[in-house]
């Protein structure tokens, strides 16, 4: 029962949706860009990423693509899904033969409906709060154009986007990967990615196999203890 647990615990954080949202990444410095291909590229950025792409693109096509990815998780071994998560091999050997849907059944007989309210609402939400950002990132596009093409090639990109042809290829660019033609394909992988996981864990212990094992908190000094306590909000002695 504990080997379940474990499980878990771990097959639900693989489960929430995970916005792909870059943390604490930090821009490096760069030089200006010409104002004559920034003046053009940033028509092409407000063709490329029109009002309301986000929404789009969240609360439609990766609200299903998420769901679908959901469905073909519970379908899975429950094995295989715990050496993704990372379960040590002698915890996966003590889990019960079955599936992810099977033991979500007996643990919550309303996991389907709550993961797909759940994951709706999350969607929405996350493109309500993704479209605030839509100017900064028409802003980052054109600098990102400006500085990969000449005036020319720019000129080239905003006369072609402004074709209907290219227009209508612009304003769908960016969920294109998201159609379901291409999702489905994407989701047929994941039974051989859940076979082949064990084997990239394997790869990233050998390679991180030369450093030191982390620290346990007995192996901390007096002053580091106390200092990871003041970051937890405790007082240290």
């Amino acid at each position: 029962m504990k080997s379940v647990r474990l499980f878990a615990c771990a097959v639900l954080g693989l489960a929430a949706p995970l916005p792909a949202v870059a943390q604490g990444a930090t821009a490096p410095a760069t030089a200006p860009v010409e104002p004559a291909r920034l003046a053009i590229s940033q028509r092409v950025a407000q063709k490329l990423l029109p009002d309301g792409t986000y929404q789009k693109l969240m609360s439609g096509t990766m609200d299903q693509m998420m769901s679908g990815m959901m469905d073909q998780m519970k379908t899975l071994p429950m094995a295989s899904l715990a050496q993704m998560a990372g379960v040590s091999e002698s915890e996966v050997s003590a889990l019960p033969k079955g599936t992810l849907g099977e033991m979500m059944a007996i643990m919550d007989p309303h996991f389907d409906e709550r993961q797909k309210l759940g994951m709706s609402a999350m969607m929405r939400e996350m493109g309500t709060f993704m479209s605030g950002f839509e100017p900064e990132m028409r802003a980052g596009m054109a600098e990102a154009y400006a500085r990969r093409f000449n005036v020319e090639q720019l000129t080239e990109l905003d006369r072609f986007f402004s074709t209907p042809t290219g227009n209508a290829y612009a304003s769908e660019q960016m969920t294109l990967m998201t159609d379901p033609a291409i999702m489905s394909r994407m989701q047929s992988m994941m039974p051989k990615m859940m076979q082949a996981m064990p084997g990239i864990i394997g790869k990233v212990k050998e390679a991180t196999a030369s450093l030191p094992a982390p620290r346990k908190p007995e192996d901390l000094t007096p002053a580091e203890r106390r200092k990871l306590e003041s970051l937890f909000g405790k007082k240290g002695k």
